[in-house]
């Protein structure tokens, strides 16, 4: 089913696009003005692209462009999909399986988080090296489709070494500053407790969100390289005396993403020059 849906949602934008794209890219809350960047983008609303329903979280416009981004091309979801919008994982994850049956070979996932390790104050941009994953369940759960991907995953590396070392390589080009960390999912759509930020620092986690690993798995079980870029946009809970809100998220991630902008085209530009593009939109 998922198979059959993502070919019909690829076939549509086949109908309107033509030729290979080089990267996919998926903005997550207040980071949908990345968007702006991209030259002359085809651009398709959600409701327009079958089996896509449309975001209901501030912050997600629910548009999918393809144009381009520092001379890369590139496949853009301006919005994505929350379990905790009450969605099943597959369809959290589906603009990746689009991608996959566009014969798309990389993704850019983008996150806005809440910081836990004390150098991760907001308006940092954190490069992903590790996940850990405590939605209580997998979208690869189920029966699989072996035309999507093998059965066992293996994650030991989820997040691929060489755009991390090209982002980080990019993001000193640009006197820009960047960590590296382990972001842990949380279910949501509540912010955690105190209690629980503290067991996410003891867990290893560096911050926090809602999003972000069911497309990195799913886009690892369709072989897919992966970047993942966050911004922290509060303290985790219990850090800071100030309650959370999504105000809050949206604010800081309007105030960081031109900087974050300006790495992801730095981090295309060498895409486009240094990394083999696919062959086609098979």
């Amino acid at each position: 089913m998922v198979y059959d849906h993502a070919s019909e949602a690829a076939d549509a934008i086949r109908g309107r696009v033509t030729g290979a794209i080089e990267a996919g890219l998926v903005l997550g809350s207040g980071l949908g003005n990345l968007a702006d960047r991209l030259q002359d983008p085809t651009i398709f609303p959600y409701h327009t692209l079958p089996h896509l329903p449309a975001p209901t979280v501030a912050g997600h416009a629910g548009r999918l462009l393809i144009g381009d981004l520092g001379g890369c091309r590139i496949a853009c979801f301006q919005g994505r999909f929350h379990a905790y919008e009450g969605h099943d994982l597959e369809t959290v994850t589906f603009p990746i399986r689009i991608l996959q049956r566009l014969s798309v070979p990389r993704v850019i996932l983008t996150a806005a988080t809440g910081g836990i390790r004390e150098d991760l104050a907001p308006g940092s941009i954190v490069c992903l090296s590790d996940h850990l994953n405590l939605l209580g369940t997998s979208p690869l759960r189920g029966s699989n489709d072996y035309r999507l991907g093998h059965r066992f995953l293996d994650l030991t590396g989820v997040y691929s070494d060489r755009l991390r070392t090209l982002a980080i390589e990019e993001a000193h080009r640009l006197d820009q500053t960047i960590a590296s960390g382990v972001y842990a999912c949380m279910p949501g759509p509540h912010y955690e407790t105190p209690a629980e930020v503290r067991m996410l620092r003891t867990l290893g986690a560096d911050l926090v969100g809602m999003s972000t690993v069911p497309e990195a798995i799913v886009a690892r079980h369709g072989g897919l390289e992966v970047l993942g870029l966050a911004i922290v946009a509060n303290w985790a809970a219990g850090i800071s005396p100030n309650p959370l809100s999504h105000a809050e998220v949206l604010e800081t991630s309007l105030a960081v993403s031109g900087r974050l902008a300006d790495l992801i085209e730095a981090i295309l530009a060498r895409v486009a020059r240094e990394l083999p593009p696919p062959t086609d939109l098979a």
